[in-house]
């Protein structure tokens, strides 16, 4: 009953260590830099309720090698999303023949990319709506609510207890396609924040950003509407009325909808993490899959494109941000227009 977290970074050390403290027999697979600082702080994972965990760095297994993949039954796949392919190379070679999959990544097309390679594994497909953010001391911070959802499976009978134990129940749902696209509506998001620099609830906290949001949420929905996908309700909101709700003048919008600020002041954006630390983001799997969706059924996502330019712009310089009446601006205008008039700081 072994599991593997392949890819190591702030979700995977969440979700593996949250499942070693319940009991389950953990691998963590993952870059030298985490290993170093596992090994020397240990883990600590703390949660918006106040929950705690902490493991010393000798009790938590930790590989570089993805020959640590062999002997486990279920592998958790963490990566990146541009890493889908090298990471299902690697599990083709070294995993144990019929181990069970999981993918619990953004985006969408990761579970197709993995099922192309690992034709002699069943790959499911999984999504993590909350956010972890790596703070201080090798602390990893769950700032915002949810529960892992994924694709209906038989196979995933044996590890429901454990997954409910580490208190991240496996929700299964026969409609994933469907809950992949309702959760990237959110996900259109994560640019947003990066490019504003603050935590989560102080950037939905202002109308200005939260008409960003708006609309390229609105832009996703025509497209989706065009390629006849009907995106499933992931959050307290359903997507068609999120648009109208982020609009709201921000003393209606505190009121109405205090359950989505509702986060933790901590919390950001997995591409804001990604921006500080000058890595590679998820912008073209995310905003980038709506620009791709819609020239597949010959129509075109402007705002989607242009901020999917501008996070390739900060993504060169790291510390960029933008007040969200300049942001929205972009959107409308052309994003190189700006950067190359300096409003990008």
């Amino acid at each position: 009953m072994k599991i593997a977290v392949f890819g190591a970074g702030s979700i995977g050390v969440y979700v593996g260590v949250s499942l070693m403290a319940a009991g389950a027999d953990v691998v963590l697979i993952g870059r030298k830099a985490m290993a170093t600082r596992i090994a020397a702080e240990g883990v600590v994972l703390t949660d918006l309720h106040g929950g705690e965990v902490r493991l010393d760095g000798g009790e938590i297994p930790f590989a570089e090698d993805p020959a640590a993949l062999a002997g486990a039954r279920l592998i958790l796949v963490t990566v990146k999303s541009a890493d889908s392919r090298a990471a299902a190379l690697a599990i083709k070679s070294h995993a144990t023949p019929g181990a069970l999959v999981l993918s619990l990544q953004n985006g969408i097309g990761n579970a197709d990319i993995l099922k192309e390679v690992l034709s002699g594994h069943e790959v499911i497909g999984g999504m993590v709506p909350f956010n972890v953010v790596q703070m201080p001391g090798n602390r990893f911070h769950r700032g915002t609510e949810g529960e892992l959802m994924v694709a209906a499976s038989a196979s995933l009978s044996p590890w429901l207890e454990v997954f409910r134990k580490a208190r991240l129940p496996l929700v299964e749902r026969q409609d994933f396609h469907a809950v992949q696209w309702g959760k990237l509506l959110l996900n259109l998001n994560n640019p947003v924040n990066a490019l504003s620099g603050l935590p989560l609830k102080s950037e939905l906290s202002q109308r200005a950003y939260r008409r960003c949001l708006a609309l390229l949420i609105d832009e996703a929905l025509v497209v989706l509407k065009a390629a006849g996908i009907k995106p499933a309700k992931v959050a307290r909101i359903g997507p068609h009325l999120l648009p109208r709700l982020l609009r709201l003048p921000d003393f209606l919008f505190t009121r109405v909808a205090a359950a989505m600020l509702r986060i933790d002041p901590e919390a950001r954006s997995s591409m804001w993490e990604d921006m500080q630390a000058g890595r590679k983001t998820e912008i073209d799997y995310l905003n980038g899959a709506v620009v791709r969706l819609a020239a597949s059924v010959g129509r075109k996502a402007p705002a989607n494109e242009r901020i999917v330019a501008l996070i390739h712009i900060a993504e060169q310089q790291r510390e960029l941000t933008l007040d969200g009446k300049s942001l929205l601006d972009a959107l409308k205008s052309g994003a190189p227009t700006l950067a190359q008039s300096g409003v990008l700081h």
